[in-house]
């Protein structure tokens, strides 16, 4: 699933999304290491991964591996 992030604290790496569907979801630490990344931009579109209790598992930008 796609969405655009809405916040993100660079100091604690957790923020939320905002989903196509106008729903707001929220990630933690844990689901931003897991992407590689450094650093996420406001408004910046990214695809999650869902984990089987329905958290984010992990944080990725598209077309990026």
């Amino acid at each position: 699933m796609q969405g655009t992030i809405a916040t993100f604290d660079p100091e604690n790496r957790s923020g939320t999304l905002l989903l196509d569907d106008g729903s707001e979801l929220g990630f933690a630490a844990e689901a931003f290491a897991r992407s590689g990344l450094r650093l996420l931009r406001l408004g910046q579109r990214v695809t999650v991964e869902a984990a089987a209790d329905g958290t984010i598992a992990r944080v990725t930008i598209p077309g990026v591996v």
